[in-house]
This record gives structure tokens, C-alpha cells and sequence, in this order.
């Protein structure tokens, strides 16, 4: 083994001498590229998890923390849901469509893995400026690789986010979630129990296509990151759908005993994982593995991450009960091996071993590492903001601001989605939450996404608090209680200090934030390694949460629903700090909010009472864009509704563009009747709450006065044709 051949496995000399110490003889190459592929930063999570350990994970709603394929949690009346968000950057980049389409295919498996039907999807995505061609293109790609996988298996795409930023443009982040519902006493694991029970692949056929794609994902890009396209799988979502119906249908016989999605690293990582979960071992013969391609090696077999494949544990006796239901739906199945008892990974091939490696020293005991970690040296100083209050057109500051990529209507990606198949969608696309019905019951679970890689460049560890926190923000406006939450954690090179420093960091703000929320972390994902060139991004966690609507009648949109009806903000109108993300690139130059979690937690229980007792009829959460925004986005009209307007009266205030365009958190505007202001105002005051009253609704204006003049005066239907065509502009020019 050379060091060139070290290098193209992404292996250090000092993990290769591991692995002689392990064998007690040199690998040979099928064991190598297993040892590569599950030592990988994608697989083994090698320089994140000692950190990740700092996660709170238990809860009395938690049935299924981290270590399965996605977390699950207790909704009640003996339902449960399996949530989870992976990653899918890397083959993004290289290939948008497919990379796009099998980090969905990949993450349905996830859920229905565990036992669950998949009832929602949604996805975190972030790009490059996009009046660059080249952003332009890779995001038409995603966005159709998402559409195309996503509406042909016949799951609803209900929400997620979309983001613009220069560091994006070379490391382009596809973060996909899945929701999924099942009763819980019918969770199934990927274990590998019962010696001499059989082992079955199930699925597509083996092919070329991924080799070494976990192995990609675990590492920098560089000029010849376009030659590594056939390291991206290829998906086929009407297969997946037959696989899903196969695998439950499979499940409902109580044969299975368990199963695994054959996802990053394929066939090695679900023979291995399953053996090492269960401290058995797997062997299999490769010749009965069924293949594609002609005159596949052991290794291209080990390491194909050919899409929607599955292996099955079946319980001893009873595999052709499993056979027959995939020879029903068509569906390649046979028995490739057996569960043994000596904690091994044996592959055979017609019979001759061709590999043996103990099945710990693949998972539980791959290597960990305790990084260098070093803060950065501190940014250079912004410049200093004016003095004084700022003499600005406040409409035309507006106007512009709904008219930017990043504060526009996300209409021309979401109509791509099919978000109604099902037809359990109660809230669709463009609210501050999705939200899908649980059909037969008075429940509803509401999913949000929420990242913002500014904030946590700034500080990574605010940054992260803020993400929760808004993520959590936003299920409560839905009228939902948030239960837990999955996280994708997105950041450069572990191998820099500053990385590592930016990583522990992160995960402490997440730690702090979820404490005080009580919300546990179920389960998700780290991508490392997003750098081009030396070029890294910004560190972008990004928080799904899962909240749950009972009864659905609690339900609140983000929206004005009629004249007449009071407008009231929960929180503080203004801040110690102002906030710096769209107000700091068009006005001024201040950092990163501060949270106070004690408040944020205080206001969303203000929020969540008000609507349990009938006061509230919407919700919106004030971030992006600040209030100015907020109000705005709560007047569009929505789902065959008409535009509203808003009659604003401002306190009096030193800097109006900071009362109007400072994003500080813990805030949400709200909609009441009149006579239940005051009802409003008392639960507020019990939890400590500030309220003001800022005016009412009205029709199609957005009027905002402060003591002595006019701020903003604007025709709500011009603000929302800006609002609605920026993305629809940009991509109806040829690339």
C-alpha cells in the first residue's frame, strides 16, 4: 500500500498503522476501501463526535435518540413520529440534479427504515449570489432533483428555507428532511439479531455509481471536482415507492427482525453498522449480490452506493414469507448471508474470503480525534456607523428589501414541489411553519427549518442559539408545542483550529438553546469539509424542529385575516443591541443580536397561551428584514386571500430605521380582536413580558407614522408584485 494509494482512500499513515495493528497484516485493497469509507468524516464522525456528546438527547417524549437511522418521538394516543436531516452537499455541487434527487431518496429511507411512513419533506438550501449563472444553474438542478424525486415517490414537500450568500457559491448546501408516522409499538432497528438468521438484499440492482461517496463527502474540493461526477448515485423514485410499500408490508408479517437503508457507503455500512449495533457478525457472499454491471470487483460491490437498496434481517424460516412479497412488487430480493456470532464482517465471494474485519473496529471503535481548537483572530472593524438618525426614503428601503433574493417570495421554487399529494397539507409553503394533519385525530404536526450562517460567522455561538430559538419561534406560531428537534451541522475544515474552535462552538449554542426550549436533540447530521480551494463557508447549522397542533384547531396562520383586527407585538420593540443581517448590508454596520433565552422562552409561552385560549387569531415571527418586513409579509395574500394592509402608529423612537429594519430576536406579531387586548396584555405581564400596540388592519395599504410625520406609505399590492418576482425574474432569463 503506497502513499498514493493511502491518499486516494483519504487515509493518514497513522490510521493506516491502525489497521495493521487491527488485522495483525496488511489489508488487502476490498478491506482497505472498507476501512476508508467507514473511517470517513461522513460515516464515522470522527472529529465531531466528542463534541456532538455536549447534545442534550433525553426526554419524556424521546422514544429513539441519536444512533439509529432518525429519531422518534411520542405524539400520543399511542402514535409516534420518525424525523431526521441529512446532508447532501458535496454530490450537489457535482452533480445538482441527482445530487439533489438522492439526498431525498436517501433520507425517505431514513424514516421508513424504522417502520414509518414518510408524510412530509422539506429542505435547507443555500447558494451563490444568484445573478451568477453558474449559482443559477446548480440551483435549477436542485431544485428539479428535489421536485423530481420528491413528487414521483409521493411525498409532500410542505416547506424549508432558501438562502443566498458568496460563500456558498462553491460549496452549495442541500440539508434534506423527512417526517414519517407509525403506531409505537411497530419500530423496527437496524440490528443484525439472531445467530444463524438469514441475511436479505432487497432493492435495486448494484451498479458503479457512487464508489467512494462517502469518501467525497469527507473532504475539500478542488479544480477537478467536476471529474468526480461518477462518484453521485443515480436515484429512480418509482423504485423507491416500491420499495417502501415492500419493506412495510414486509414489516406488518413479523418476520423482520431488521433493517437497514444501504445509504453512504452501501452495502459496508449496512452489514457492519447492523452487526455492531447488535455485537454480532455478518457474513455474505458477494456472488448472489444482485448486480448491474458486468465483471464488478469485490471492492466496487463493498463500496457501490447505488440507490434504494435495502438489507433485511429475517427471522430463521421464515425468508420466503419476506421474498414473496418483493417478488410481488417486483422487487430484486435473495438471501446474500447469515448473522454469525463472532462480532465479524466476513465477505465472501463465490464462496472464497475475500475480506474479514471485526465489526466494532468499523463502527463503535473507529478512530476519534480531539482536534486543535483556536478562535480566529477577531474581524476587521465595520465601519462606524453614521451619527445621528439616517435621512432615508424608508418606503423605497423596503421596497427593496422584498425585492432582495434573500427576503423575496420563495413561490418559484415551491411550486415546483408537489405539496398536496396525500392530501394531509393543512398549512403549505410560505407560512412560518408546515403543517400536515394526522389523519383519524384531532392532531396536526407542524416542521420548521431554520439556519442563518451570517450570524454564526459572526458568532457561531449565538449564531446557533438564534437558529434554534427561531426554529422554535416558528412551531409556536403555528400553535404548536415544539417536542424535539434533528440539527445538520455545516462547517469547513475540521483539520484548522478555527474550524474546529467554530464546530465546538456551534454545538454549545445548540446545547444551551435546547435546554431552555426543551427540545432534545433526536438525532442529525455534521458535513464537513465544505471548502473549495482553501474557501470555506460559513458555519451553518441548520435546526429542524417538530412540534405538535392538538387540537387542529389550534392551528394559526402568519397572516392578516381581517380588517379591523388589532396588531400587537410580543417582545421587545427595540433592543440593547441592534441586529445585522439585512439591516446591517443596507443601513448599518452592527453585530450579531444578542439572546436572552430566559426571554425567548418567556415570549413563546406567551404566544403559545395566547393561542390556547382562543386570543390569538395569527402568529408571524419577526427576523429577517426586521418589523418593517414582517409586516409586510403579513399582509400578502395567501392561499386565494386577499392583500391586506396595516395602520401603524410607531413610538416614539431616536433611530426609526432601527425600530423598522433591526432583526432582534424573541419577537412575533400577532392579530387580536379588540376586546381581547386586554386578556392578551395579562398573560403577557404574568410571564414579563413587553407588549405594544401598534395599530390595525386595513385594506391594501401599509401605512407607518411615527409622532410627527410618515415613515412608510406604500400600495401593499406594489410591494407584493416586488415581493413576488424576484426569483421568478432572475430565472426566467436563458443561462
Amino acid at each position: 500500500m503506497t502513499p498514493e494509494v493511502l491518499e486516494q482512500h483519504n487515509l493518514t499513515e497513522a490510521e493506516y498503522d491502525r489497521i495493521l495493528s487491527i488485522l495483525g497484516r496488511p489489508p488487502n485493497l476490498t478491506e482497505l476501501g472498507i476501512f476508508s469509507v467507514m473511517w470517513s468524516e461522513h460515516c464515522s464522525y470522527k472529529s465531531s463526535k466528542l463534541h456532538l456528546k455536549r447534545l442534550p438527547t433525553q426526554g419524556p417524549q424521546v422514544l429513539q435518540g441519536p444512533g439509529e437511522n432518525a429519531g422518534i418521538v411520542d405524539i400520543g394516543d399511542g402514535y409516534a413520529v420518525a424525523f431526521k436531516i441529512e446532508s447532501h452537499n458535496h454530490p450537489s455541487f457535482v452533480e445538482p440534479y441527482q445530487g439533489a434527487a438522492t439526498g431525498v431518496g436517501g433520507i425517505l429511507r431514513d424514516i421508513f427504515t424504522m417502520g414509518a411512513r414518510p408524510i412530509a419533506a422539506m429542505n435547507s438550501l443555500r447558494f451563490g449570489p444568484p445573478d451568477q449563472p453558474r449559482n443559477r444553474r446548480i440551483m435549477e438542478g436542485v431544485v428539479a432533483g428535489i421536485a423530481g424525486y420528491g413528487n414521483c415517490f409521493g411525498v409532500p414537500t410542505v416547506g424549508g428555507e432558501v438562502v443566498f450568500g458568496e460563500c456558498y457559491s462553491q460549496n452549495p448546501l442541500v440539508n434534506a428532511f423527512a417526517l414519517g408516522l407509525f403506531r409505537k409499538d411497530r419500530i423496527f432497528y437496524g440490528k443484525a439479531v439472531g445467530i444463524g438468521n438469514p441475511v436479505l438484499y432487497v432493492g435495486s440492482k448494484t451498479g458503479r455509481d457512487g464508489i467512494h461517496g462517502a469518501t467525497m463527502a469527507s473532504a475539500e474540493f478542488d479544480e477537478a471536482s467536476e471529474s468526480k461526477r461518477p462518484n453521485v448515485q443515480v436515484g429512480d423514485p418509482f423504485l423507491e415507492k416500491l420499495l417502501l410499500e415492500a419493506c412495510l408490508e414486509s414489516m406488518k408479517t413479523g418476520a423482520v427482525v431488521g433493517i437497514q437503508d444501504m445509504g453512504a457507503a452501501g452495502l459496508t455500512c449496512s452489514t457492519c453498522e447492523m452487526g455492531g449495533r447488535a455485537d454480532t457478525g455478518i457474513e455474505i457472499d458477494l456472488a448472489k449480490v444482485p448486480q448491474r454491471e458486468q465483471g464488478m470487483t469485490p471492492y466496487e460491490i463493498m463500496l457501490s452506493e447505488s440507490q434504494e437498496r435495502m438489507l433485511l434481517v429475517a427471522e430463521r424460516g421464515r425468508e420466503e414469507e419476506i421474498l414473496r412479497i418483493f417478488r410481488k412488487w417486483e422487487i430484486d430480493a435473495v438471501t446474500i448471508g447469515k448473522v454469525t456470532r463472532d462480532g465479524m464482517l466476513r465477505i465472501l465471494d463465490r464462496g472464497k474470503k475475500v475480506a474479514e474485519i471485526p465489526n466494532r473496529a468499523l463502527t463503535d471503535e473507529a478512530p476519534v480525534y480531539r482536534r486543535p481548537v483556536a478562535a480566529p483572530a477577531p474581524p476587521s472593524p465595520e465601519p462606524a456607523p453614521p451619527s445621528g438618525s439616517l435621512s432615508l426614503d424608508w418606503g423605497k428601503v423596503l421596497e427593496c428589501f422584498l425585492g432582495s433574493p434573500n427576503l423575496s417570495s420563495r413561490e418559484w421554487v415551491y411550486r415546483q414541489y408537489d405539496h398536496m399529494v396525500r392530501t394531509n397539507t393543512v398549512q403549505a409553503p410560505g407560512a412560518d411553519a408546515a403543517v400536515v394533519r394526522v389523519k383519524n385525530t384531532r392532531k396536526a404536526l407542524a416542521m420548521s427549518l431554520d439556519g442563518n450562517g451570517r450570524y454564526c460567522r459572526q458568532d457561531p455561538r449565538v449564531g446557533a442559539q438564534l437558529s434554534v430559538a427561531e426554529s422554535c419561534r416558528n412551531l409556536v406560531c403555528a400553535g404548536a408545542r415544539p417536542l424535539a428537534a434533528t440539527n445538520c451541522l455545516n462547517l469547513g475544515n475540521p483539520e484548522k483550529p478555527e474550524i474546529m474552535w467554530q464546530v465546538t462552538q456551534v454545538v454549545e449554542g445548540i446545547a444551551e438553546a435546547c435546554r431552555a426550549l426543551e427540545t432534545p436533540i433526536t438525532g442529525g447530521n455534521v458535513s464537513l469539509y465544505n471548502e473549495t480551494l482553501g474557501e470555506g463557508i460559513d458555519p451553518t447549522p441548520v435546526i429542524g424542529m417538530v412540534g405538535l397542533i392538538e387540537p387542529l384547531s389550534r392551528l394559526r396562520g402568519s397572516w392578516f385575516l381581517q380588517e379591523g383586527h388589532r396588531i400587537v407585538l410580543l417582545g421587545p420593540l427595540v433592543g440593547q443591541e441592534t441586529g445585522g443581517d439585512v439591516y446591517t448590508r443596507w443601513v448599518r454596520a452592527l453585530p450579531c443580536p444578542p439572546l436572552d433565552l430566559d426571554l425567548e422562552v418567556r415570549v413563546q409561552r406567551t404566544c403559545r397561551e395566547g393561542i390556547e385560549n382562543g386570543l390569538i387569531l395569527s402568529a408571524h415571527d419577526c427576523s429577517e428584514g426586521g418589523l418593517a418586513v414582517a409586516l409586510a409579509e403579513m399582509g400578502f395574500s395567501r392561499f386565494g386571500g386577499r392583500t391586506l394592509g396595516a395602520e401603524i402608529r410607531l413610538p416614539a423612537a431616536e433611530e426609526v430605521g432601527e425600530v423598522l429594519f433591526a432583526e432582534y430576536p424573541s419577537r412575533i406579531l400577532v392579530t387580536v380582536e379588540t376586546e381581547n387586548l386586554a386578556a392578551l396584555e395579562r398573560i403577557a405581564a404574568l410571564q414579563g413580558v413587553p407588549v405594544t400596540f401598534l395599530g390595525q388592519v386595513v385594506p391594501e395599504v401599509l401605512s407607518l407614522r411615527s409622532t410627527d410625520s410618515t415613515v412608510i406609505e406604500k400600495s401593499m399590492v406594489s410591494l407584493e408584485e416586488t415581493w413576488r418576482n424576484c426569483l421568478g425574474g432572475l430565472f426566467a432569463d436563458p443561462l
